[in-house]
Formats: C-alpha cells, structure tokens, sequence
C-alpha cells in the first residue's frame, strides 16, 4: 500500500469514529393537525343543573409553531339552554320555564403546551397537557322556544308590556364570544391522539335572553382525537460538550490532518507536473526510411522524377517532427577522376539539401556528407551516381 492510500485511510478511519461519537436528539418540527370532538355543554343559569345541559360538538384545525406555542380555529356548535322558576305571590304559583336555541361559534384560539413548558419536549410522552384562550363569535338562532315561554310568564305575570324576557331576541343574533380551558391528550401514535378539553365561554348578559345584569356563560367538556399531518419532529446530530482540553487536542489534531491533507495535495500537484514533463520529452519512435536519388552522368540537377523521392523524404518528416535526415553524396569510380567526382558527389548532396529545405525542412535537421567515388554502394556503377537519404 502507497504512502498516499495509508495516510487517506487513517483520516478515514479517523472521520468514521468521529461521526459515531457524535450524538442525536429530538427536534421539533412545526406542523398541522385537525381535530373532531363531541360532548356535553352546561349554561350557568339558577334552574336545575340537568335541566341546562345539552349535546355539543366542536371541530378544529390548528398549527403548532414550536413544542411550546401553537394557534387553533374552531368551529362549535349545537344547543345552549336557559331557565326562569319564580312564583307568584297572588296566586302562589311556581312557575318553571326552560328552553334551548341553536348556535355555531368559530373562536380562533392561542395553544400553550404545558407539559413540553415544564418537562421537556419529548416525542413519545405518553400523557401532554396544556391551556388555551381565544376569541370568536357566536351565531346563534331558533330561539322560539324562549319567545313561547316568555308569553307563558307574561299571562302568568301579566306584565303589561308584553316582555318578561328583557332581552329576548327572534330570528338569528351575533354574539362576541371570549374562550379559555385546558386540555390533556393521550398519545396513540406519532400521528394520532385522543383527548380531552374542558372550555368556558364569556358572552353578553343578552344571549340568554334574559336580564341579569352579569355575563352570561356556558361550559363545553369535549372528548375526541387529534391527527397530526405529517411529522413532528426529526432526529438531529448534535456536538458532545467536551472539556476544553479535549477540544483543543481535537483541534491541533485537526491542524495536523489539514497539513497532511496540503501535503498530499502538493505531491499530487507535483506529481501531475513531473508526468506531463515527461509526456513533453517522450520521443516518437521513427522506422527509418531510404531513398536514393539518381543522378546523370556528371550532373548535380534532380530530374523531375527523382525530386518526387525527394518530396516523399521532406513528407515523412514533417509529420515525425523529431525525425533527421542524413544525406550523402556518391559519384561512379568508372567515370572521371577522383578529384573531379569529389566535386559530383558533394554538389549531388548539396542539391538534395537544397531541395529539403524548399520543401520546409530545417537545415537543423539535415545532416550531409559526400564520399566522392571512394565508396561504392552500389555494384553497377550507373547507380553510384547517386545522393541517398535516409531517415531516422
């Protein structure tokens, strides 16, 4: 294994004991739920308490911002009821009057819950408690039963104007409305619970229809179940704490691995470097080649087809660019006289040269030589009047 893989692995190895030591916690995550629930209602009034309940459903949606606070819209509904029970004085009869009117009343309320406030925020509580306060409208209507009992109060009383119920009202009436309760719900799932709610209701001294001078009130204690869409909460990784010197030996021993990490990057850096020096020096072989340009007797002058020898040499190295040529020079010993083929020989080659570089060749690049007719290449003497190329 290379110095560079061992070094990558220890800061692997490094890395992993690192992620594992590391710790996760729960994080709350803000979302939506709906919400159905049904139950009874009780309106404070001075007849008998059972005469003044009723059924009472309620229906919500509601978004929890944090584990902490949240905000609900509701819509509440059915039956409330009232009484009268007086007795006449003239004729010593008790008279006792009950009757019910319909209502629907949507409260926009703001959730607190308690137990994350006071335990801690955890997923899988099984038991969460909490308080809430709203405000809203109530619509109600139907109240013909009052306005039948009101007249039974007025033949009883004989009230001259015809009203024993101050404010009694017909058709349909508005009513601001103020909420605050509590609630416990009992974990099922992550998504389901089922609950309890207890809320009172603040409304105007006329939604009774009576005249008592305070406000009038109702009570709703509710069962039902809670779906949350979604999720509410997600694990994160969280830091350890750690003493201060573990950090500070966890941090010079971060230093040393960014320093190892420099180091590998700069051998590599160097590295790349060095192979594409080498790549720059590399040599393309070249498979030598030969031609041999004829000449006449006593004529340096290239003939037109022997220039085409020449053309194929000059070809041939332009495109191995590394390539030379050497080039020498020959006349025919049966022909003249030493000297005199001396002179042939030398001119042949310099003819040859001449007609490499008209066709772009360095001089650079070509070598030349002459060895006159003391050398003979070929066995005919007619072929020894001659330059031969050869590439290499």
């Amino acid at each position: 294994m290379s110095v560079k893989k061992f070094i990558l692995s220890c800061l692997t190895v490094a890395t992993a004991f690192s992620v594992s030591a590391q710790e996760t916690e729960n994080v709350y995550v803000p979302n939506w739920y709906v919400q159905g629930q049904f139950g009874g209602q009780h309106t404070i009034g001075e007849i008998a308490f059972t005469d003044l309940n009723s059924f009472n459903a309620q229906l919500g949606v509601g978004y929890n911002f944090n584990e902490f606070w949240g905000t609900r819209l509701t819509v509440n509904g059915w039956k409330s009821k009232a009484g009268w029970k007086t007795t006449n004085k003239l004729t010593g009869n008790t008279l006792y009057e009950s009757w019910s009117w319909n209502y629907v009343s949507p409260v926009v309320d703001v959730t607190a819950n308690l137990a994350n406030m006071l335990l801690g925020y955890n997923p899988d509580r099984l038991v969460n408690f909490g308080v809430f306060a709203g405000l809203g409208a109530n619509v109600a209507f139907g109240n013909d039963e009052a306005i039948a009992a009101n007249n039974r109060i007025v033949d009883e009383f004989n009230f001259t104007d015809r009203k024993a119920l101050r404010h009694l009202w017909e058709g349909s009436k508005c009513f601001f409305t103020g909420r605050f309760g509590a609630n416990v719900d009992i974990r099922i799932s992550s998504n389901w619970a089922a609950g309890l709610e207890v809320n009172a209701n603040l409304l105007n001294d006329k939604y009774n229809s009576k005249l008592a001078g305070t406000p009038d009130w109702y009570i709703n204690a509710l069962v039902g179940v809670k779906y949350t869409i979604g999720t509410s909460n997600k694990k994160q990784v969280v830091a350890p704490i750690v003493p201060n010197n573990v950090v500070e030996e966890k941090a010079a021993a971060n230093d040393e691995i960014k320093a190892l990490k420099d180091r590998i990057a700069e051998l590599e850096a160097e590295n790349a470097k060095c192979k594409a020096a080498n790549e720059s020096k590399k040599v393309v072989a070249v498979e030598p080649i030969r031609r041999d340009v004829f000449f006449t007797i006593s004529s340096n002058v290239i003939s037109s087809t022997e220039l085409v020898k020449v053309q194929e040499v000059a070809d041939y190295m332009k495109k191995y660019p590394a390539s030379i040529v050497e080039v020498t020079g020959y006349a025919d010993k049966g022909t003249g006289n030493p000297t005199l083929n001396a002179k042939y020989a030398q001119n042949r080659a310099n003819a040859v040269v001449k007609a490499l570089v008209a066709e772009g060749i360095s001089e650079s690049r070509i070598k030349s030589d002459s060895k006159g007719d003391t050398v003979q290449p070929f066995a005919e003497e007619v072929l020894n009047r001659v330059a031969i190329c050869i590439v290499k």
